[in-house]
């Protein structure tokens, strides 16, 4: 029961309609911020705070300086508010109508995030994580000699991709991605790539980049 609980609040998130606020995603100061962050009580009493026990919690960021917060009380209510934030090297500032100004210090990672102690994860949509290998690969910009392309996704935020060229030869990035909306930008040593991406109910999974004339479709493996 405690793991359908879970499960359902973590799912509901998914189906929030946020709108990118800013034209160039990769332009955004702090590109591992942006996504669904969550905690989790190690035990079903929970945490008390204010006379309430909470088992989970849930914060979004997105690159218009928006977040929303919502907590999984153990009763299995759900308390949530929003606002907007500002953020540096160190702190964090959450602002929300009718209450004070939140100062939180924090450490973050691509995955991971401290806020005062508490330690969230980030979690990725269930369907996107895996093996992905390209069954059509095109677009005006896309050099002919490009016959293949693969690409692993990991639940950790963590990608190889892997470009296959008509001779055989390869060329291989590794690195961190991160999410926004239907917006997938993938960050590796010498550049990054950034990409719109839509899910098929058929295992597919299809990557389009306008900026340089390309569109992926790929299969799940």
């Amino acid at each position: 029961m405690l793991r359908a609980v879970l499960l359902s609040f973590v799912l509901s998130v998914f189906t929030w309609s946020n709108t990118a606020a800013a034209d160039e995603l990769t332009e955004f100061d702090y590109p591992l911020l942006l996504g669904d962050w969550y905690w989790f009580s190690t035990t079903e009493e929970g945490v008390e705070s204010e006379g309430i026990n909470y088992r989970a919690m849930n914060i979004k960021f997105n690159s218009s300086y928006h977040f929303k917060v919502r907590l999984l009380r153990t009763d299995g209510l759900i308390d949530e508010w929003g606002g907007n934030y500002d953020i540096d090297e160190t702190t964090l500032t959450m602002n929300s109508i009718n209450q004070p100004s939140q100062q939180h210090e924090y450490v973050l990672s691509y995955n991971q995030f401290l806020l005062d102690g508490a330690r969230f994860t980030k979690l990725a949509p269930e369907n996107l994580p895996g093996q992905w290998r390209s069954s059509a690969i095109g677009g005006k910009d896309v050099d002919n000699s490009v016959t293949e392309l693969k690409l692993s996704l990991r639940p950790d935020f963590l990608f190889s991709a892997q470009v296959i060229g008509k001779d055989g030869k390869r060329k291989e990035h590794k690195g961190i991605y991160y999410l926004e909306d239907d917006r997938i930008v993938l960050i590796y040593e010498d550049g990054q790539h950034d990409s719109h991406f839509k899910l098929g109910g058929d295992n597919t999974l299809t990557l389009t980049n306008k900026q340089f004339g390309m569109e992926a479709v790929m299969q799940r493996q």
